[in-house]
């Protein structure tokens, strides 16, 4: 099984990358977490990586930090989330918000990820409690970094992922804030990323 990657990235996108590893190009899912803290193309980059292996061939998810490999892993011991569901969870909240929402059960955090409804939130909270009381415990500094402002920080996240893109912080600032303006309390980071997307195209 691959556990880590350590190359040159020939391309990035939002939700994959390929990394040149010896000849060998692989494509490797990759969360916006993990998209955010990516060089440019053509540098240096090293992943942790998941394997999975399944009928229709074999796929390799990867994170820029350990922990996150480790909470990516844990959600697949819940039943109903596979791999593509649990990057896009890490995707739609941060690895300590997550931890933070299932260790204090706070089913309205955990429902406004996408993809996640009130059922698969109470199951990761019944199956994942105790897992991540362990992870805190582990986490080295004895305490989980402040949350920030949730609107604020989905903000700061879609602009980070579009700048990486090569677009100019002024005006992905501005699509940003029509489309949070226009979309309200329904704007996701991977709506506001893709209505960004078409505004700064054309």
């Amino acid at each position: 099984m691959i556990a880590r990657i350590n190359g040159t990235l020939l391309h990035k996108s939002v939700d994959h990358v390929v990394v040149d590893a010896h000849g060998i190009g692989y494509r490797i899912f990759v969360p916006l977490t993990t998209y955010y803290e990516l060089p440019e193309e053509g540098s240096a980059v090293v992943l942790n990586i998941h394997t999975s292996v399944k009928q229709d061939g074999i796929h390799l998810f990867g994170f820029h930090a350990d922990r996150e490999k480790q909470i990516f892993q844990l959600m697949l011991s819940v039943n109903g989330i596979g791999p593509r569901l649990a990057m896009n969870i890490l995707s739609g909240i941060a690895a300590e918000e997550l931890i933070r929402a299932v260790s204090q059960g706070d089913l309205g955090m955990l429902v406004r990820i996408p993809g996640v409804g009130k059922k698969m939130a109470e199951r990761m909270i019944v199956e994942l409690k105790d897992k991540v009381g362990k992870l805190q415990s582990d986490g080295g500094d004895g305490g989980l970094a402040p949350i920030p402002d949730e609107d604020e920080q989905m903000t700061e996240d879609a602009l980070s992922a579009l700048m990486n893109l090569g677009y100019k912080r002024n005006a992905a600032r501005t699509a940003i804030d029509a489309i949070r303006e226009t979309m309200g309390e329904a704007a996701t980071i991977d709506r506001v990323l893709k209505e960004a997307l078409k505004i700064l195209a054309g």
